[in-house]
């Protein structure tokens, strides 16, 4: 329920090739910086608007959007105002980046949408999958410690210090919830409001709180 096959379809991000080296998804954390280095001058469509960051024309760009390299922005992406691309951001097509959000070495598949003061660093959100207005990525523990991924069943050492979340394809996350270091969040699960969200969270689920997640089915 964690592994990269189990959590998305490839075929809806150009991080396709790479993210197939992995089991696990943070695995590819570490390598998005030379991933988009090696990826930008390949893009045929895409321009190269500023070094190291490569821009889709048919993306839409607020004046005052900040782009850190290095970053690509897929076709038909909106990154609005006052939105803080810090870098090491692979962006996918039809996606938004919204007012005052912040985003940090991240892959973001197609049609994903953090439209509303979101913080998302060092995470992988897939198709389709949404963040409600204020929720946010906690990618460092408050310890320091290193992150692990676990649930009632396994614990899995990352070796990472930052870890974000990984949110499978379909995911709704609700407003102002906090998902803390090491989250992974299965395919069309939806999170409730104000949630504080830990550990590995089944697919096809609905999270009420920690002591109440129920299947869809």
């Amino acid at each position: 329920m964690v592994t990269i096959n189990e959590l998305y379809d490839l075929d809806h991000t150009l991080a396709k090739e790479y993210l197939q080296r992995f089991t696990y998804p943070w695995e590819a954390l570490k390598g998005i910086h030379d991933f988009i280095l090696e990826l930008g001058p390949t893009l045929k469509d895409y321009q190269e608007i500023q070094p190291q960051v490569w821009v889709h024309p048919d993306a839409v760009l607020a004046p005052t959007a900040y782009l850190g390299a290095p970053c690509i922005i897929g076709p038909r992406t909106e990154v609005r105002h006052g939105a803080f691309i810090r870098g090491n951001a692979l962006v996918g097509a039809d996606c938004v980046v919204g007012n005052s959000v912040e985003l940090k070495n991240v892959i973001l598949f197609d049609h994903v949408q953090t439209p509303h003061y979101n913080y998302v660093g060092d995470s992988i959100l897939g198709y389709y999958s949404h963040m409600g207005a204020g929720s946010i990525t906690s990618n460092v523990k408050s310890d320091k410690t290193l992150v692990v991924v676990k649930d009632k069943e396994e614990t899995i050492e990352t070796g990472l210090k930052k870890m974000g979340a990984m949110l499978g394809d379909h995911v709704e996350v609700g407003c102002n919830s906090v998902l803390n270091p090491g989250t992974v969040i299965g395919v069309d699960t939806n999170i409730y409001p104000l949630s504080r969200v830990r550990g590995i969270i089944p697919a096809h689920s609905i999270y009420k709180d920690a002591k109440n997640i129920v299947s869809k089915a």
